[in-house]
């Protein structure tokens, strides 16, 4: 791949669905399908929005190791970055922002 961050980038903005992965109390992987991301900054920081009784908030607190996982299956090709997840809190909408960073 001759320019990871376009090409990764590229890929992010054109799909509708991202795939976050947490971990849970018992320390076993979970995976869930959510809305492409609201924003990015490069392929290092990645928004996504999520309401704040979400199982995964709960989950990011106890344990903010994250990833996030984009598939094109038209190409049958994707990419998975990690991280650490940070949650933001929109106090007036009553959602929470989790952002990958450190991808």
């Amino acid at each position: 791949m001759r320019d990871a961050e376009k090409t990764v980038g590229g890929m992010i903005d054109k799909l509708k669905t991202a795939f976050i992965g947490s971990v849970d109390t018992e320390g076993f992987p979970n995976i869930k399908a959510m809305l492409q991301p609201r924003k990015r900054e490069g392929i290092k920081t990645i928004y996504l929005t999520t309401n704040t009784s979400s199982m995964r908030v709960a989950q990011y607190r106890e344990n903010n190791h994250a990833c996030v996982y984009f598939c094109d299956a038209r190409f049958f090709r994707g990419v998975m970055l990690r991280g650490t997840m940070e949650l933001l809190t929109d106090r007036l909408r009553n959602i929470n922002l989790p952002v990958v960073q450190g991808i």
